[in-house]
This record gives structure tokens, sequence and C-alpha cells, in this order.
């Protein structure tokens, strides 16, 4: 399955300047397959080490850190010498060493021919905890996000409809393939982008071995969150992970630490956000006070929606049925907008899009405001349905006047009265 992270891969590899890459993202993401077949297409060779696995492997960064002797030992390792013009040396699993992770910046300042790349599932955690040394300039980085909707269109053969959404986006014109388009997006929003349950489903299109795999997957997240975090936050971590389908059921999706538990507090459990943040299993979105540019300087960092980094496998943990998405209407029978609302958080921020959102003393609320290429500030708005009457955005618009506002819903591609309409299923053209 292609993914849109080999472009930057390749800039990378050909980049002048080049240094040691981080690769950061969360446990089955796909870091390890994106490598190896980035590896096979770019290099002649590939030096693979898994630091998890391999303690003869951690064991090379033990004594001094000198890049040439770490390479003669990992050579030896692997039955012959590296050659660097060449050769791929890959460092998975970095998180497991903070002997490795330290050696990095010695690579970039006495090695900088060396093509490294260092992954890691909690590679965030690692370099943020107390006694790692985390190589800051001395390294380019790079953060794998689950597959997005248009990666999930082909890895179904279905690229030619990532070339024609694209092209519609641009021009605002209507897309012909608008309902099966759409049929794939709500197909998107079951299995979600992690590869494994997407290669699961492609094979005979069937939900319940996507759901099995995620479930999996959910259980991964728990063990790591046992295995890695230190034992008294543990317990906190969990508690804020199973609150967060219920605190995007409010109709208030501000975070509330009272609902992680009755009398909860920042002062408990924001380290838990932040270890989950670190981990690429959430995504951020805070409160800007004001619709003006830039936003960095109007945000209310006390006030943020917690969303969930896939949202495949949201839908896993709160048990949306397929039936419950293709009722024949087109329309789905549950109240889907939590579920879409992470659905666009998660495209926005796979294409580097800051994630804000703007309220009124309570009165009116827009999902998400962000500022495009073309330096506007473009307030979006999230319908899950066709129904696209919306007060909130009306009271932003006219309050601060911008340029051009979009709103994403089951509507087709178009343009009226200062509205961009953009079908759900286009999120990813938007950046």
């Amino acid at each position: 399955m292609q993914r849109n992270a080999q472009k930057a891969l390749i800039e990378w590899k050909n980049g002048q300047g080049r240094k040691p890459l981080l690769l950061y993202g969360a446990r089955q993401v796909g870091k390890t397959y994106l490598i190896r077949e980035f590896s096979k297409a770019h290099y002649q060779d590939t030096a693979y080490f898994d630091l998890e696995k391999q303690a003869s492997a951690r064991a090379v960064f033990d004594g001094d850190l000198e890049p040439k002797r770490i390479i003669e030992r990992l050579g030896s390792l692997i039955g012959g010498p590296i050659d660097l013009r060449s050769t791929l040396i890959v460092l998975d699993e970095i998180q497991a060493s903070n002997r490795a992770l330290a050696s990095v910046k010695y690579f970039a300042e006495e090695m900088p021919e060396a093509h490294l790349v260092c992954a890691g599932s909690l590679l965030g955690i690692a370099v943020s905890r107390e006694g790692y040394s985390a190589p800051v300039g001395k390294v380019d980085t790079l953060t794998l996000f689950p597959m997005g909707f248009d990666e999930f269109l082909g890895a179904l053969d279905e690229g030619l409809m990532v070339k024609d959404i694209k092209a519609c986006y641009e021009a605002n014109e209507r897309y012909f393939l608008h309902d099966k388009a759409l049929d794939y997006y709500r197909a998107y929003l079951l299995v979600g982008g992690m590869p494994e349950a997407v290669d699961a489903y492609r094979e005979k299109r069937d939900f319940a071995r996507a759901q099995g795999i995620q479930q999996d997957i959910l259980s991964l997240y728990l063990a790591d969150m046992a295995k890695y975090a230190k034992p008294y936050e543990t317990a906190r971590i969990i508690e804020v992970w199973n609150s967060i389908p219920s605190q995007l059921a409010k109709e208030n999706k501000k975070f509330q630490y009272k609902v992680v538990k009755p009398g909860g507090r920042a002062s408990q459990y924001l380290g838990a956000l932040q270890w989950l943040e670190q981990a690429g299993l959430i995504n951020l979105c805070v409160q800007a006070n004001a619709g003006q540019m830039p936003l960095a300087l109007h945000e209310n960092r006390d006030n943020y929606k917690v969303f969930q980094a896939d949202t495949g496998l949201l839908s896993a943990r709160i048990g949306l049925s397929p039936l419950s998405l293709f009722d024949g209407q087109g329309e789905g029978g549950p109240n889907l907008g939590a579920l879409v609302e992470n659905y666009v958080a998660q495209a926005l921020a796979a294409n580097r899009v800051g994630l804000h959102y703007w309220t009124s003393d309570g009165k009116a609320e827009v999902d998400f405001l962000f500022e495009d290429k073309g330096a506007r500030l473009i307030p979006l708005e999230v319908k899950s349905s066709g129904n696209v009457r919306s007060k909130s955005l009306a009271v932003f618009m006219q309050k601060y006047r911008p340029e051009v506002a979009y709103r994403l819903s089951t509507k087709n591609f178009g343009l009226e009265n200062g509205i961009k309409s953009i079908p759900l299923y286009a999120a990813f053209c938007i950046s």
C-alpha cells in the first residue's frame, strides 16, 4: 500500500544538509513497513536493527558513542561492513535505548554522509522523558499518521478517484461519482487508517475482519500504557483514554477533567493527556478566542477538544455497526457528529494544519479555524449530513468577515454566498 510519506522520505534522502531522521508515529501506523518499502526502492542495501527485540543491537551502544565504532559493530552484527554510500541504516524502536538515541547527534556532526533513520512507537515520549538525551537541532523529523482517506482509496485501487476529487476541489465543480465516494467515506469511518485494518478490509470488504484487527491494536495500546508509563501514571492515562468517547459525545466537546473522574483536576490528569499526545494516540484542538491571524496569539490553551488519532479505532471503541451507516438512505441512523468531527480533525492533522476552534460566549462554536497557504483565516464547519444550516458559522462570518468559509457535509462541491461546500470525502484536500 502506497503512503504519502514516501515523498517526504525521498526529499529527505536527496536534500542538501540531510541529517539523521527521527520518524515519529503511534504504534501500528506502518512506520516499519514504510521504511522497508522506501529502502527497497531507493537503496541497494538495508541495515535494519530492532533495538527493542535485539539485545545485541542495544549492546552496540555501550561504551563510547563514536559513529565509526558504532558502524563497525553494527556491521559485525549483520555479517559484513556497511557501505555508507548505498545503505539505509535503520534503528527501529530506538526508544528502547537511551544510548542509541544519544548517539544520533554524533552521527549528524561526525558522519553526515550516513543515511540513518530512527523510528519508534513511543519515540515522542522517549525524547521528552527525564534522563533521555534528545538530539535537538541535530536531526530531521517526520511524523507518520494513520492512512488518510486518499490513501485508503489508493489501497482499494481507486487512485483515479483521488485525482478527480482533488480536481473538483480546486475547481468547485460537482463530482459525478459523489454517491460512490460517500459510500467509500462511510466505509473509512469504520475501517479507519491503521494499515493492518485497511489491508484486512480490502481483501474481502469484510468489516468484521477489520474490527478484529482494531480490537487487537486497542489492546496493544493499553499494554503500552502499562509497560512504558511510570506506575503512578498508568491508571490516570487509562482513565483519560477511556473518557475520550464520552468527551466527544457531549454537546460541548471541550475536554473536561470532571468527565474523566468526578472532582478531576488538571493537576491530576494533564500529564496523562500529554503522554497520550506524545504517543501519537490523540490530537488536541485548541480554542481560539478571536477569529484573527495569527491564531497562535489568540490561543486559550486551558480549553481544548481531544480527538482520537484514528477514527476507525474510535468507531471500534463505541461499537458502531456497519448497518447503522449504510441504511439505504445514505445518511446513517445514529448521530455521527462527534465521529465525523474526529475524522476531519484526523485529516487536518495529517496535512499539518494546526487544530483550532472558536467559541463566542457559549452561544456559537465554529468547529475548526485555520490559516491557508494564501494567508487567509478560514472558518470550517462540519456537518455529518446534508442539513447545512449553521447559526454559528453565520455569527462568525458577520463578526469577522472572512474572505471565504468552508462547510463539509454530504453535499457535493459548490460555492455560494462566500461558503465553499466540500463533501466530507474531500477533507484530505484541505491544507
